[in-house]
């Protein structure tokens, strides 16, 4: 089904993308306004902080619930800015909006769930309000959507998606592996929806966050979804990837926005090069085919193995070596390559 959506007309600087900020975690009344004061004087529009925190495991610090929606109230009626946190079943809903909470969004595990996606909509009939749903934390580009869909027939038109990456076994560089084609095929797919980017979560390190902000512009996202604490090393939660909010506006100046609708001769001649080598890649690739189906027959009349370890390996090595001559990583031409051996 398409998705029936409004625009979320949240306020935000011209020169620079929509952005959320504040800390992972409401802790304490003074935290929070010292944190929100000092985004509101960089100009900063929308603050968020964490009401309820789960963790992944039971011990740490999960949040104060009800009793610190009144310092959002507090941080409203001080700074003006828009007030956002994360909700996760019908009863943080109705907290949420009774403190006037302006902004929901929903975190990745609780888009995972079906069934909790469905309590949440149905909590959310007939009430205008923005929702923001993350990215399950499985690659499920099908689950994503159907979790805004279920909102969506309830009547939530102001929605937007976060990608917050998708949570893997093997950790390196990142805290949740970005996996840029699953936003960019849900751009694709449904490109009146806004996509935020939530570097915080990807990067799981502040130092980061900055390239993960420009990628995401780079990639025209429309915002960001960034955690700044007044003193993050001192952080109840999530410290490392927490930012002070003059590290942020610092990173927010650099920011270079693209335009993603001005085009030029000279891209106009180079994408018709691409074009032609796509259509002598698919020609050689079915060829390709053809003969790996010959090979699989034979295969299959003398009773010999799928695998040929030794055939394996030697293409593996030689066409990686090939792919470092040419500019390309040993990985990614081992991994994209149909092998038959």
């Amino acid at each position: 089904m398409e998705l029936e959506l409004e625009p979320l007309h949240l306020p935000s600087d011209n020169e620079r993308p929509f952005v959320i900020a504040g800390p992972c975690s409401a802790e304490t009344e003074e935290q929070v306004m010292n944190t929100a004061k000092q985004l509101a004087s960089y100009g900063c529009h929308n603050f968020r902080a964490g009401i309820w925190k789960p963790r992944t495991k039971p011990g740490g610090f999960e949040g104060h619930g009800e009793k610190a929606l009144p310092w959002l109230q507090q941080v409203k009626k001080e700074t003006g800015m828009l007030v956002a946190t994360e909700v996760a079943t019908p009863e943080h809903v109705e907290l949420a909006l009774k403190y006037g909470v302006d902004i929901l969004w929903i975190g990745a595990r609780t888009t995972a769930n079906p069934f909790a996606m469905q309590a949440l909509a149905d909590s959310l009939k007939g009430i205008d309000v923005p929702v923001f749903v993350k990215n399950p934390v499985n690659p499920d580009l099908e689950l994503w959507i159907g979790a805004m869909e279920r909102l969506n027939q309830a009547g939530v038109k102001r929605l937007a998606a976060v990608h917050r990456g998708f949570s893997s076994y093997d950790k390196k560089i990142y805290r949740n592996l970005p996996m840029w084609q699953i936003p960019i095929e849900l751009k694709r797919r449904i490109p009146e929806l806004p996509i935020i980017s939530d570097p915080s979560h990807i990067g799981g390190r502040r130092e980061l966050i900055a390239p993960l902000c420009q990628q995401a512009m780079d990639l025209g996202f429309e915002g960001l979804l960034v955690e700044s604490h007044c003193d993050p090393d001192k952080a109840w939660s999530d410290a490392k990837q927490q930012v002070t909010p003059d590290v942020l506006d610092y990173i927010l100046s650099l920011l270079v926005i693209r335009d993603e609708h001005v085009t030029t001769e000279g891209i106009v001649q180079l994408r018709k090069q691409i074009d032609e080598l796509d259509n002598q890649l698919m020609d050689l690739l079915a060829k390709r085919m053809r003969v790996c189906r010959e090979i699989g027959q034979y295969k299959k009349e003398h009773n010999m193995t799928v695998l040929q370890t030794s055939r394996y390996n030697e293409i593996l090595d030689k066409r990686g070596a090939q792919g470092s001559l040419c500019g390309m990583a040993p990985e990614f031409v081992t991994r994209n390559l149909c092998v038959s051996k």
